[in-house]
């Protein structure tokens, strides 16, 4: 009580100019982001905290804008932290040099591989970070009952977290079918977080318009899973936050921005969802969302709002997401504009990044790591009599037509070349062969199929980040490199290979549930970019990423055919179906 009474005493003394402030910034233009107006003023800071806006001369500090534009820091709606394949600690330095002070993530990438002991893990790595981590509980561990995942969460099992500071409520809520039948153990998650008053996401990802109203109907509030400007319309119009996702795999900002107008921006706001480290490095974060909505001509005022203010509001994160007394003081300071050129960033008024350079204040005694999950890669070995499929007389499959950046794929039937019965990989037909292994608790299920767009000529690649349940994923122009390609990720504990000819060309191992490295980000940049440059030896000539598009072809709650460790799965009829017709 007593300190926190001193300190108010303190703020409205620094607001009123009885005393000096902390900090003042001087000579900058201001975003208004309620009014999105600029204004020049000066900016008092009182540990932390803006306290008031107007003409304040005394300072310990004074930052000079230098007539630069002055506007809230970053929050990124939705991440998956897990994709960027570096721990809570890395991907910090890398997001925080491109504004972004605050992100809400949903650790259920680690959750369906190790359940609590990912969670605590993420938990505690991600505390005390210059870059604020809150958290959305998974909803969705095992994430469907039509593939076998390494745990399993009940609300039980979750209700103790939602007490803690960082954690904001239920993470997207993507088991439709539970849903529309109201079935108790989902309907138990959704109440136990109503009971505690924490927010609910969505994932809506080609559900038609009344799936709409039961989602609202739960208090779900948030999709990100939006490809198309009447799907997001239709969320809009039925009360929901649109995120618009810029990420990886999924980049639909270019299709949603064209919604975006003055009236509904208030309740728009961006996401990268899942994006590699690579990718965050080059481009950027949320910064890259900005600079691509001004470029389509939304106003940068408005884009900038969607960055803070929107996204602050989403989640009830009352003190962010403006330069204004009360709220924290996180902002950067933009040396350009139109194209969203970030000198500093601040975090409570303390600088974290200048010019691109991650500059964080000392983090002694900070308790840096939970034991980290590193023994999650189990399966019985595997012959290439196994992975055989067989296919009836006609000679015709199903198929898996990926599309390149998107998470949506294509159901194709089409004549497949076989011997004696047995499906033949043909890369001049583009149809190769798909293997799914469970990793987690040696049971040996096994899914085959045939994929096709990404032009592989030879060998093969693997991969354990298999969204959702994060099984191997396996894709190979023939069986014996497919086969070293699966054992391999046994023998490295997890993450990307590459082999041809029997030979491991490269890899990048991710021994943190397969899914992130124990190592700097500059070292998983380095493998990855050699990763990049070995795909060509394998006749690799397109312009995606093939092993995220990998990564989300087991992912069996977007339309509209993919496979899991127990068969073909067609998500528009939510039930496996038969490879060979």
């Amino acid at each position: 009580m007593n300190s926190g009474k001193a300190q108010l005493t303190k703020d409205l003394n620094i607001a009123s100019k009885k005393i000096p402030a902390d900090t003042i910034i001087k000579n900058g233009k201001i975003l208004d982001v309620f009014n999105l107006e600029w204004i020049e003023a000066d900016v008092a800071i009182s540990d932390g905290k803006f306290v008031g806006i107007g003409h304040y001369n005394e300072a310990a500090r004074i930052i000079d804008a230098k007539n630069r534009y002055v506007c809230p820091s970053f929050i990124d709606g939705h991440v998956h932290i897990e994709s960027s394949m570096v721990t809570p600690e890395e991907y910090a330095k890398v997001v925080v040099p491109h504004g972004v002070t605050a992100v809400v993530t949903d650790p259920h990438e680690i959750a369906n591989v190790t359940g609590e002991e990912g969670l605590e893990f993420m938990l505690q790595n991600a505390d005390h970070l210059p870059l604020e981590v809150f958290f959305m509980l998974p909803s969705c561990v095992p994430a469907t009952p039509f593939e076998h995942s390494g745990a399993n969460l009940t609300a039980a099992d979750l209700e103790k977290y939602l007490t803690r500071p960082s954690v904001l409520g239920l993470a997207e809520v993507m088991d439709y079918p539970s849903l529309l039948h109201t079935k108790d153990n989902l309907l138990d998650k959704i109440t136990m977080t109503h009971q505690h008053g924490g927010k609910l996401d969505g994932h809506l990802a080609g559900l038609e318009t009344n799936a709409v109203n039961l989602f609202r109907t739960a208090g779900i509030t948030t999709d990100h899973e939006c490809t198309k400007e009447e799907e997001a319309l239709e969320r809009l119009r039925r009360g929901m936050y649109l995120m618009i996702r810029e990420g990886s795999a999924a980049k639909d900002l270019n299709a949603l921005i064209p919604v975006v107008t003055a009236h509904n921006a208030r309740r728009c706001l961006f996401c990268t969802d899942d994006k590699h480290l690579d990718e965050l490095i080059k481009e950027g974060s949320i910064d890259h969302n900005v600079r691509l909505s001004i470029q389509h001509g939304v106003s940068p005022q408005i884009a900038l709002q969607m960055a803070s203010l929107n996204a602050a509001e989403c989640y009830g994160l009352t003190n962010k997401g403006a330069i204004a007394p009360g709220y924290d003081a996180d902002f950067l300071i933009l040396e350009d504009l139109e194209k969203v050129k970030i000198s500093d960033v601040y975090k409570q008024g303390q600088r974290i990044s200048h010019n691109s350079a991650y500059t964080p204040p000392d983090d002694a005694g900070r308790d840096k790591h939970a034991a980290p999950i590193t023994d999650t890669v189990h399966f019985p070995d595997l012959t290439e009599e196994q992975l055989k499929l067989p296919i009836g007389g006609a000679q015709r499959a199903h198929i898996i037509k990926i599309n390149p950046n998107q998470l949506l794929t294509n159901k194709l039937v089409e004549e497949v070349e076989t011997e004696n019965g047995i499906f033949v990989p043909s890369p001049a037909k583009d149809h190769l062969k798909l293997a799914v292994v469970e990793r987690h608790k040696n049971t040996g299920h096994l899914g085959i199929g045939i994929v096709k767009g990404f032009g592989l000529k030879d060998g093969a690649i693997a991969t354990t980040i298999a969204h959702d349940s994060h099984n191997i994923v396996a894709l190979g122009a023939n069986d014996p490199d497919l086969l070293k390609a699966i054992h391999t990720l046994k023998e490295i504990n997890g993450g990307l290979v590459i082999v041809k000819n029997g030979a491991v060309l490269s890899s990048l191992p991710l021994p943190i549930a397969g899914l992130m490295s124990d190592q700097s980000f500059p070292f998983v940049k380095e493998r990855l970019e050699q990763i990049g440059e070995t795909l060509p030896n394998l006749g690799f000539t397109k312009d995606f990423n093939p092993f995220l598009t990998l990564s989300f072809l087991t992912l069996p709650v977007i339309p509209s055919l993919k496979l899991t460790d127990m068969g073909l799965f067609d998500v528009e009829t939510f039930q496996h179906i038969e490879v060979s017709l």
